[in-house]
């Protein structure tokens, strides 16, 4: 197994790759995309680039894998961040030409269906960041997220520890992105009530592996980018969330339950569970029916620990993923779980 390392950080007045690896959405939803790029140049310092595909709906893998290729060569280039996520950028893997990645390695930031990417760079040997999309995070409604953007911010440009910290409120709910009137208020939140442990008798320092669940689970069942040993993981902090479809809680399990026949959940001390989207348009649940479906998310988790890796030590509801505010994760990079103290400490 190749030990990921981190590639050179921009700094302000660089050039950042726009890419929209996974959907086109920026395309078609312009209000978000746009506010993203805006604060990229203000609040950040950092003049985008865009390439063919990034805001082009329905674009082909190949062409996806182009951009990514041009984004990565191009020496005037210090950083690539995704538009959005998706639902097919597991059709974009075999196009990607590794060497000329490997040759080039920047830092890249994304989640969701951006974890086959960050997978992909994981196992090339570069560190990327697990978050920070243009239109979700950037593009936020009113105003930038205050811990996003520290979190943001250090991941872009610094290098060194940083301790996460639960917030005090958090959002999982929408609203529509075609509508101007969505950016001119700051969006409702509710009291998030800290992180929840499980197991914290210990501490472990390990190189952060995991992304999103259901996307992990594609690349299983379609055996990418995922070590036949799973010796190869042993020691490292594993880190999951769950995207705005809304798994059911059996399928969580079952999920987890594969990875743990596999011999996958018991190599990793540590797991960090992502607060859990409990809200969608097609499920917009009231606040019972959102504290039920994560109660019963970890749940399912703790049963599938309890018999495949019943001495992993776990923390819930860590604020990355699909919620808001967003917290980076360096995938392959350090992550010190702290149990005793309670403290959860990165490496960017």
């Amino acid at each position: 197994m190749i030990t990921p390392v981190y590639p050179p950080k921009p700094v302000p007045g660089d050039r950042i790759a726009v890419l929209s690896p996974g959907a086109g959405l920026a395309g078609i939803l312009p209000l978000p995309y746009e506010l993203g790029l805006r604060r990229l140049r203000e609040d950040f310092g950092l003049v985008p680039v865009e390439y063919p595909t990034t805001r082009t709906m329905g674009a082909g893998p190949r062409e996806r894998a182009a951009d990514i290729h041009a984004a990565f060569a191009d020496p005037t280039v210090k950083a690539v961040m995704a538009t959005i996520g998706g639902d097919d950028q597991i059709t974009v893997l075999p196009h990607l030409d590794r060497e000329l990645i490997r040759a080039h390695s920047k830092p890249f930031f994304g989640f969701s269906d951006n974890t086959n990417l960050l997978l992909f760079l994981r196992n090339l040997g570069i560190v990327g960041y697990h978050g920070a999309c243009v239109m979700t995070e950037l593009g936020r409604p009113y105003a930038l997220h205050p811990v996003t953007a520290d979190s943001v911010r250090a991941a872009l440009f610094t290098s060194g520890p940083y301790e996460l910290r639960p917030a005090e409120r958090y959002r999982d709910t929408d609203r529509d992105w075609a509508d101007p009137a969505t950016f001119d208020a700051e969006p409702a939140s509710q009291p998030a009530g800290g992180w929840i442990w499980h197991r914290p008798e210990r501490l472990v320092e390990g190189r952060a592996w995991g992304g999103n669940l259901e996307i992990l689970s594609w690349l299983l069942m379609a055996d990418r980018e995922i070590e036949r040993d799973p010796a190869a993981y042993d020691g490292g902090v594993l880190f999951l969330e769950t995207s705005e479809e809304l798994p059911s809680a059996a399928e969580v399990f079952r999920i987890l339950r594969n990875m743990g026949e596999r011999g996958l959940l018991e190599r990793f001390p540590a797991l960090l569970m992502a607060r859990a989207k409990a809200w969608s348009f097609e499920r917009p649940n009231d606040a019972d029916a959102k504290r039920r479906y994560a109660t019963e998310q970890r749940e399912a988790v703790l049963r599938a620990l309890e018999v495949y890796a019943p001495h992993t030590m776990a923390v819930f509801d860590v604020d990355f993923g699909h919620t808001d505010p967003q917290l980076v994760i360096p995938y392959g990079g350090q992550v010190r779980v702290d149990g005793p103290a309670r403290r959860i400490t990165v490496t960017y």
